[in-house]
């Protein structure tokens, strides 16, 4: 059987976020953020939607059985207050920011395939 509550303190804990920090992000009274976590309640929909948010995961995450929430990296908090800011930002800039955060990935998966080509040859 699924446990919602493990697999939300299991992110939790992975992404070093704090009860308060994810009550505080899903505007939640603490005592019923608790009783999910500790299985006395479910959540709904859209509750488990929030905090999957928050901890920055998917529903299907929190629902899994097979998700090894140990192996999660933890987010950089400047990163985190980073992606927040950019959630403020107007349609226009976000566009620009993904074009060139494209460029950037485009350019590290590039330099990646010349070299594996470049290992094939000397190989």
């Amino acid at each position: 059987m699924i446990s919602i509550g493990k697999n939300i303190r299991s992110f939790r804990k992975a992404k070093n976020m704090s009860q308060k920090e994810v009550i505080s992000a899903i505007s939640m009274e603490g005592a019923q953020y608790s009783r999910i976590e500790n299985g006395k309640t479910e959540p709904s929909i859209s509750t488990l939607e929030r905090i999957a948010k928050a901890l920055g995961v998917s529903i299907i995450d929190l629902l899994s059985l097979d998700k090894n929430s140990e192996d999660i990296e933890s987010y950089d908090r400047t990163v985190m207050e980073k992606v927040k800011l950019v959630e403020g930002l107007t349609e226009e800039e976000k566009k620009t920011m993904y074009i060139i955060l494209d460029a950037f990935i485009k350019k590290r998966k590039l330099k990646s395939t010349l070299q594996d080509v470049l290992k094939n040859i000397d190989e």
